[in-house]
Formats: structure tokens, sequence, C-alpha cells
């Protein structure tokens, strides 16, 4: 048995937990290993998150999802096999779950989310959700701040993806390798220390609440990525008709998206000519390389937040799909 202050491993988990132990130590481990942790929507993305957020030794995860597995689900939702289309989502993916990780306590929720009261979410240290409408996205966020519950969301959209945290006030520490003061011999040996900082993370609302008609603000915009812009877009779509871009209906939710883009940025006083118009035509299904990138940035933000070990992002992570690169953005009202 492997001990470390109040944190015990049995033999079993020592030996699962090896790697992870040496990278970020056992109080680490152990903050992961009391965690419980909720994800809601367990498609394609959110099924890679739980994946990687299994396999890293939580003390457990909730899977929450009333809906039916579909065919075009399978493209990109390992866990659950195809044989299961028609069965709920989320018990179609327990038994794959589960197996990924037996010390890790895995279950299946397929009430709806809408029905959920705020004492439900109590029951949890980490709440990441997708496939949301921006209202229950803001009603979670607010649910969590006030129990002080880490929050993350975020959505894949075809090539685009994005992540959002709220940690509120974070504390975490980083390992630093500095040499020696004042020595300047090159065999000097490098000395490595640990520092304790503190982030401070806005709620959701207040970091899509940017006034963007300040000229400070407005300066940005050039700069700026469309990638902010778009999401609010697709947030705005989703919000209106309950779902995503349908694939199968490609030409007239291209058009939707288009008619959207420009009464979203029209309110937030941005340019149209901000997203191009030729993005639309990607945002269609959740792509298998695009849930694996966003879903392992998420899992991997979910795991720095949990063990605080490390920066987290502060506070959204967009992967632009012209450019195929991620990059981290901070917005809020006090911009």
């Amino acid at each position: 048995m492997v001990t470390g202050q109040t944190f015990e491993l049995t033999e079993d988990e020592a030996e699962l937990y090896d790697r992870q132990i040496r990278l970020w130590g056992l109080d680490s481990q152990n903050r992961l290993r009391k965690s419980r942790v909720l994800i809601i929507g367990v498609k394609g993305f959110g099924a890679e998150i739980a994946k990687n957020i299994i396999l890293s030794g939580v003390k457990s995860v909730v899977l929450l999802d009333d809906g039916h597995l579909v065919e075009e689900d399978t493209c990109s939702q390992f866990l659950a096999p195809v044989q299961a289309v028609g069965s709920y989502r989320a018990e179609a993916s327990l038994a794959r779950a589960q197996a990924l990780n037996p010390m890790v306590a895995v279950k299946a929720d397929t009430g709806k989310l809408q029905e959920k009261s705020d004492v439900y979410f109590k029951d949890f240290d980490v709440v990441v959700a997708t496939e949301c409408t921006l209202s229950e996205l803001k009603r979670i966020n607010s649910i969590c701040r006030e129990n002080n519950i880490k929050f993350f969301c975020g959505d894949v959209y075809g090539m685009f993806g994005y992540l959002f945290a709220d940690l509120q006030t974070h504390h975490y520490a980083e390992d630093v390798v500095k040499l020696p003061s004042g020595k300047s011999d090159k065999k000097a040996e490098p000395v490595k220390f640990t520092i304790k900082e503190t982030a401070t993370y806005v709620s959701l609302a207040k970091a899509l609440s940017v006034d963007w008609s300040k000229s400070e603000n407005a300066k940005k915009v050039n700069k700026m990525d469309y990638s902010y812009f778009l999401m609010r877009v697709l947030m705005e779509f989703r919000s209106k008709f309950n779902r995503k871009p349908d694939p199968k209906h490609r030409q007239a939710d291209v058009e939707k998206l288009l008619s959207l883009s420009k009464t979203v940025l029209d309110r937030l006083n941005v340019p149209a000519e901000k997203i191009p118009l030729t993005i639309f035509n990607n945002l269609f299904a959740e792509i298998s390389p695009v849930c694996a990138i966003v879903g392992g940035v998420a899992a991997q933000e979910v795991v720095k937040a949990v063990s605080q070990r490390e920066a987290p992002h502060n506070n959204f992570f967009f992967f632009n799909p012209e450019k195929c690169v991620g990059f981290i953005e901070k917005h809020s009202s006090g911009d």
C-alpha cells in the first residue's frame, strides 16, 4: 500500500496510476480520486471527455443524457455500440465507459436536464455541460457558482469546437525550474521549486457580455480570430432551434446560420464580414478528430482544475476549423 498524507493507494491503484503519481504527485491524485464529475450530453464530444476523465482516476462519473442513440452518433460516439441504436445514449455508453477503469464508479442518468433541481448538482465537484442551450448553460453555471462547483461547457460543430471554464477563485501550484541566483557557470544544476498561484474566473454570462461597441474593444475585433463570434452564432442557433445544424438539411440550415450571423453580429456591434461565409458549410455533424482534440483539451483542463496542478485555461479555448489550430482567449464584461 502506498500512502501520502491522508491518501492511501491499494497495490492495484498504485500500479494503475503509477505514471500519473510520478507526474503530479500523491496529493493531486488524491484530489482526483475524491472528485465526482457530472458530464451532460454523451454524443461524440461528451464521450471523448468521459473517456479521458474516467482514465484519470476520479471517484465517480455520471453520464446525464435523455437522448436516444441514432445511427449518426456512431460516427463519433465510440462508447456506444452500433447494436444499441434506439436505446438511451447514456445507458448504451455505460458498459464500455466502465470497462475503461473499473476503479471509477460510472453511472448513467437518462433523466431530463430541464427537470433536474438545483439540489441535483450539489452531489458533484465538477460539471461538464455539452449539448445545452445557452439558457441551460447559464442556469447550470449559476448553480455551480452558488455551490462552489467547477464548471465547464463546450461543444463541437463539424470542424469547429470550443470550451469555456469557470473555476471562480482557483488555487493551483506550478513547478518552476531556474538556475541558482548569481550562478553563471554553465554546469550549475538547475533548481526546481513549486510556487502557488491564484486565478480568478468570471461566469459565462459575464464572458458573453463584452461591450464590443467600446472603442478599445472595437479595436480588438480587428485583431481577433472570428471563433468567439462564430460560437455566439452557434449558441443562438441552438437556443432558437433546440438542435445543432443538421446535415440532412444542410442548405436550409446554412441559410439559417447566415441569417443568424447577421443578426448576432449586428447586435454585438461587430462587422458582418468578421465571420467568413465559407465557414458555415463546415459546421455539420461531430467530426471525430475534432471531438478528440477539443474533448482531450476539456478533460485535461478538468484534471488540472481538480488536481490543482498547473494553470488551467482562463477562460475560452477555441479550435479554428480553417487553420486547424487551438488557442485560448479571455473575455469578460470588464473588458
